[in-house]
Formats: C-alpha cells, structure tokens, sequence
C-alpha cells in the first residue's frame, strides 16, 4: 500500500490552515495587483500576481543588461513573447518589463499605475533586517550602508529600488531578505571562531543565504506532512548553481551551510565552499595573490568548473562522469559528499529528523544527485526508494521518494522563491497597518 502523506504521530496535531505561520495561498482582504522583482548583475527576473484573478499571473526575465545580446522573455497567461532589446541600463530593462506587462497581446495590466504592490529581493540584510520591511528613504538608507557585506548584489538591488520607486510612485514597496530566516541560528552556530572584536566591530558572522526559499519548502512539506511547523525537524538542501543546506528545527532555521557570503559550505557552480582559509594566505605568499583575484578564484573559478574544468552546470557534469571523464565523476562525487556530510551534521545538532528536502534546479531535477548523497545514511533512518526517486517531477508538486518503512521523509518539493516574497510583502503592509 502507498502511503501519500504521513500519519500525525502520536500527540501531533493535524495541520490547519490557520496554524501554519503564512498561508502559502496568496491572499489579501481586497483584491492586489504585485510585481516582484529580483535584480541581478546583469539580469532582471519578475513575476506578476493578481490576488484577484490567478489567470492574469505573468512572470518574465531580460538577460544581459548592460552588454550585447540583451534579450526579453516574458511569459503572458496567454501567449509568451521574446524580443531582443537595445543595449541599456537597468532602467531601461525596467520599461521593457512594464511595456511586457502591459501589452496587448501579452499583458496584464493597463499601466504600471495598476500595481498595488512592489516587492524587492535583497540578498544581504545584516542583523538589522530580520523580517520583510517597507522601504522608506531611512529603510533605504540602512540597506545601501550593508552593501559592504554582499558588494556584487546589495548595490544593484539597491539601484533597481530606487528606479521602480521612481517608475511606480504611488505603490508600497517592501524589500524581502535572503538573510532574514536565518536570523534565528544561535550566536553559538553564527560565530567564527575568531576574535570577539571583529564581530563587534565589523559583524563578521555566518548570515546565510537562500531563506526564502528554505522558508517557502519548509512550510510546502509540512502542509504535505499535515503536520504543524513547528512539529518537525527538516533538512533543506537547496541545490542549484549556488547550493546551501539549513537545518530547520520547528519552523525555525538553527543552522545554514553558507556563513559570511554565499561561497560558504557546500561545492556550487564556481564557489569553491568550505575551504580552509590558510590556501589563501599560502596563496598570497607563494603567487601574490590580490584580494580582488581571492575573490575571483572563491567566487569564479572553483566549484565543479574548477574541480571538472569542464562547466559549471551539473547537467554536463553528469553526462561526462558517465561517459568516463573522470575529474568530471570526482566533481560529481565531491559535490554530494559535501551535501550528506551537512545532512549528517544537521540531523546530529537537531537530536533528530523527520524528513529530508531537496529542491531549486539540481535538488528538482537530478535524481542521480539525491542517490548519491543519500546513499548510506540509513544508519540515520534515511533511505529513499530507487524507483520513486526516478520517477519523481519535483518540478510540479512534492514528491515523495522515501519508502514506506522509513522512519524519515524524503520529499522533492518545488520551490517558489518569488510567491514566498509575494506573501512576505502583503504580511509586512499588514504588520506596519498599511493598505496599498
């Protein structure tokens, strides 16, 4: 017999809508037109939600802002549009969004003065932002001061809300934080072990990364558990080209694999994760290595593309590991050791486990991934079933991929990063008493 969601365990309660921190259903007490937005180096992603109408929902991204080959892909709820765009700036990209979004053919609105609501993905909120927060010029203000703490994404987020404040006036805007669901790891999981001055002085901590997403699946699996939030103790491996794990101990993350900056922790695309800090100074010593060139090789050069030296994408990893490449399998190897040594970890700092999470593009899509670092933690009551495991679209809806008699879930849960700020966003308006 297939069992397709667990059974309360004894003393739990079932899950009540009402129960679960966030509704995970985009609701509001009127109807709410929200745009939210995540700017990148060079690239802009927005999905479009009308609380009112669920058929109007619009999602698009424009690539290569800034440089040649700059490109619009939209995706209307009836028909999907693709245009090349001149070389421009980010508030260039912007107006081709709104014109996107308000098209003829494929839009969905009249004009940008429908929108209700903007929301803005920061990635870096420090100790200062711990919760969705609307923007005024001081909330702002704070956010430009953290920039030293994620110099490659804080300024562009920062200058792509100052451009939607400027092109959408009238509308709240409300920044959502990639830091924030971490900010309840205790100080004995977020502190390094270095002087006590350079964490007065400078902050320097591990803040982690990748909390709304975590926060979103999180929530996701217990409602497919029927259970509440804060009954469970789950792992959540988000793996993508930037990959991290947290432990999420009743509803709240006590510990993340990435720390200071997202190159901590696990081996991703280009980031090298856990390393040991003196290669660097070894590497100052021996090549004169530059800040700028550390930053460069953490960032950029490592990873499975440094390990592999073929690509940074585990699609063409895998396919070179089976066609016998061999740095491309030891790459393959080295990436999911990392990803059970952190399960491991976490189970143990938790005194326990209810279900294992995998998600984003790898965690989803790669059944070979999930074996690999799965494999051998039955000692820990983790197992997963070969078949489920193949067969699993963790694209669509949470697929189960543990066997009947294991004592611990596994699930594939797509993750919706863009709804989760869609709902942080109407939750913090609600919180400061504002109505867009």
């Amino acid at each position: 017999m297939t069992r397709s969601v667990a059974e309360p365990s004894k003393g739990a309660t079932a899950l009540r809508q009402s129960d679960v921190p966030y509704s995970l259903d985009l609701k509001s007490e009127r109807p709410e037109k929200i745009l939210v937005i995540n700017c990148g180096s060079s690239s802009l992603k927005y999905s479009f939600y009308d609380t009112g109408d669920e058929s109007h929902n619009a999602r698009g991204h424009i690539e290569r802002i800034g440089i040649e080959g700059t490109r619009l892909v939209h995706h209307g709820p009836k028909t999907d549009a693709k245009r090349d765009l001149p070389q421009g700036a980010f508030a260039d990209a912007f107006k081709a969004m709104v014109e996107a979004l308000t098209a003829k053919e494929s839009g969905v609105i009249a004009g940008a003065g429908e929108v209700s609501l903007v929301t803005h993905r920061v990635v870096h909120g420090g100790e200062r932002f711990t919760q969705a927060t609307v923007i005024t010029d001081e909330v702002l203000a704070q956010v430009e001061a953290l920039n030293p703490l994620a110099p490659l994404h804080n300024p562009v987020n920062v200058a792509g809300i100052r451009a939607l404040r400027r092109l959408i006036p009238a509308a709240p805007h409300v920044a959502v934080f990639d830091t924030a669901f971490h900010h309840t790891q205790p100080n004995y999981a977020y502190l390094y072990g270095l002087p006590w001055e350079l964490y007065e002085k400078k902050r320097v901590r591990r803040y982690g990364f990748h909390g709304t997403s975590h926060h979103y699946v999180s929530l996701r699996a217990a409602q497919f558990l029927k259970r509440h939030p804060d009954q469970l103790r789950l792992v959540s491996c988000h793996l993508g080209n930037g990959s991290s794990l947290c432990a999420v101990d009743r509803g709240r993350s006590v510990d993340t694999s990435m720390g200071f900056t997202p190159a901590e922790g696990l081996i991703m695309g280009t980031r090298c994760g856990d390393v040991d800090a003196g290669v660097l100074a070894f590497l100052e010593r021996t090549e004169g290595l530059t800040a700028s060139q550390s930053e460069e090789l953490l960032n950029k050069s490592s990873g499975l593309l440094g390990l592999s030296g073929i690509s940074s994408d585990m699609r063409e990893i895998l396919k070179a590991a089976y066609e016998g490449h061999h740095r491309a399998l030891v790459a393959l190897k080295a990436y999911c050791y990392r990803v059970k040594k952190y399960i491991g970890a976490y189970v143990a700092s938790m005194g326990g486990l209810d279900a294992v999470i995998f998600t984003a593009g790898i965690g989803q899509g790669s059944a070979e991934v999930r074996a690999l670092a799965l494999t051998g933690l039955d000692c820990m009551g983790i197992t997963f079933d070969e078949e489920l495991n193949r067969e699993a679209d963790g694209f669509d809806e949470v697929c189960r991929i543990s066997p009947d008699n294991s004592r611990v879930w596994v699930l594939v849960v797509p993750t919706d990063e863009e709804k989760m700020m869609a709902i942080e966003a109407l939750r913090a308006l609600s919180d400061e008493g504002i109505s867009p």
